[in-house]
């Protein structure tokens, strides 16, 4: 057989995700919040761009004076874009007989009107319920305390000596989240580098701190650290909690009256006071992080319509430098030609990129609106089923465009404010062959168990028969699944001793 080496020419396409286009789409499917950062991330390295002032009229149209550049949006197409025409304008002078009205204002009115909004306004006023005088979010943000801190904090108040506080400091970062110790007392003691009876000796210490059974090893012990804190050591809660745990959970109230020779009424008692116990002491304490939800749209009813708004506010409105441009026209340098180019070029893609992000996440909206409006008028038991492939069809854009768009993204409704894949939801055959939606099913099991009698909770097949008789045939292990999903407890650990 003989080898030798031959020249093809072979012509193919393929798709290249440029440096832009990959903007593009990371544009499309941010958030506000983030595409707030980016745009200002830009700014800081785009000297090109420039925000327009509030006080500046319309904008002026884009034109491609300069050069022009073709923008292919996330879908494929292409369309076109460039850098505005720059025009002198009187506004850009500043205003400085503006300053000579100063001296007219009442700064006194002013303050009393405008001052507490600002900066003093309590956040439990009742100026809260006003649109006008809400507090400015400065004055609502707080940084909750963690568990670390509150218990570090008793432990600096304490007459205890240096070296013992450093070992119940060692305890005290080796907590988790729930403020239990998960790891071993003799590990701990190797860790601080003391004896096993001393580090047992200042854990009892530490047990006895704010909040009540932190520092506990187990569940039993954390309840038993409240109840004696309770003064309820030796009371029949106790009992319970310490040796009859797992058949108090299991609501086995007949065998535990029976071992413990008292009635079911003292069980059921007894079982309501443990209830009252926390079994998280640390999870008041959080780490300090809060997450704002702000909406990228909002869906108003206005008559019978539903009018969809975008969410702007905060958003800097942007254009390509004026002053650049016109250094673009007289400068004779062909390196800083080509650097301001390239400079418009991408200040452009990037505005355009805006543009279309906020015009595909109207489209989006409007087609979920037209598919899910009896939601909007009627709540969670009218949503239908919808996949992405639906919305994609009706506006013309591709599924992973629809993906994108309504990816970390929230809507303001008239049923409250949800993300936007909330409105895409599977479906579950119904008994009359029409489609219902897993979240509407999902609501009414709940509806269920919230008006089950407690001392006889409905059991999981009792559930699928009485929404079988609303039209909705599903099996038992579906119901279990939807509960589970839920956090809801099965029947037997929801039965409750009246």
């Amino acid at each position: 057989m003989a080898l030798e080496t031959k020249l093809y020419q072979k012509l193919t396409q393929q798709l290249v995700m440029t440096p832009q286009l990959r903007m593009a789409i990371k544009i499309l499917q941010v958030g506000r919040m983030e595409l707030e950062a980016l745009i200002v991330d830009e700014m800081s390295q785009n000297p090109v761009l420039e925000e327009i002032a509030e006080t500046t009229e319309e904008p002026q149209k884009v034109e491609t004076a300069f050069e022009t550049a073709e923008v292919p949006t996330v879908d494929g197409t292409v369309a076109t874009t460039g850098a505005e025409e720059w025009k002198p304008t009187e506004d850009a002078a500043p205003e400085v007989t503006a300053a000579n009205a100063l001296g007219e204002i009442d700064w006194k009115d002013y303050l009393d009107n405008y001052g507490n909004d600002f900066h003093n306004a309590p956040s439990g006023s009742s100026n809260d319920h006003d649109e006008d005088k809400r507090p400015a979010l400065e004055n609502t943000l707080v940084r909750t305390s963690s568990l670390v801190d509150h218990l570090m904090w008793q432990l600096r108040l304490s007459d205890l000596s240096e070296q013992e506080q450093t070992i119940i400091g060692v305890i005290v970062t080796n907590l988790d989240g729930d403020g239990y110790l998960r790891l071993p007392i003799e590990e701990v003691a190797f860790m601080a580098g003391a004896d096993l009876e001393e580090t047992e000796r200042l854990l009892k210490i530490l047990q006895g701190f704010d909040p009540p059974g932190v520092a506990a090893r187990s569940l039993s012990e954390c309840l038993l650290l409240q109840l004696a804190q309770l003064g309820q050591g030796n009371s029949l809660a106790a009992a319970l909690v310490r040796d009859h745990l797992p058949a108090l959970e299991g609501k086995r109230f007949d065998k535990l009256a029976r071992e413990l020779k008292v009635t079911t009424n003292d069980i059921a008692e007894a079982q309501k006071v443990i209830a009252t116990l926390e079994p998280k002491p640390g999870r008041d304490y959080g780490d300090g992080d809060v997450r704002y939800v702000t909406p990228d749209v909002y869906i108003q009813k206005v008559g019978d319509e539903l009018v969809v708004t975008l969410n702007d506010e905060g958003l800097p409105r942007l254009r390509v430098s004026q002053f650049y441009r016109r250094v673009l026209g007289q400068g004779d340098s062909t390196e800083a030609k080509g650097y301001i180019q390239d400079k418009m070029r991408a200040a452009a893609w990037l505005i355009k990129s805006i543009h279309q992000r906020q015009r595909t996440l109207y489209m989006v909206t409007q087609s979920i609106i037209k598919f899910q409006r009896e939601f909007f008028e009627h709540g969670v038991s009218h949503l239908r089923p919808l996949v992405l492939k639906d919305v994609a069809n009706d506006i013309g854009m591709h599924e992973s465009t629809v993906s994108r768009a309504t990816a970390n993204k929230y809507a303001h409704t008239p049923q409250g404010i949800h993300e936007l894949k909330y409105f895409f939801t599977s479906s579950l055959r119904g008994a009359d062959g029409e489609d219902v939606s897993a979240e509407s099913v999902r609501k009414k099991i709940k509806e269920i168990i919230g008006g089950e009698d407690p001392s006889s909770p409905f059991s999981d097949q009792s559930i699928a028969e009485k929404l079988a008789k609303d039209n909705i045939d599903i099996a038992r292990r579906t119901v279990a699944k939807y509960r589970e999903l839920m956090g809801i407890l099965p029947s037997s650990k929801r039965r409750q001793f009246v």
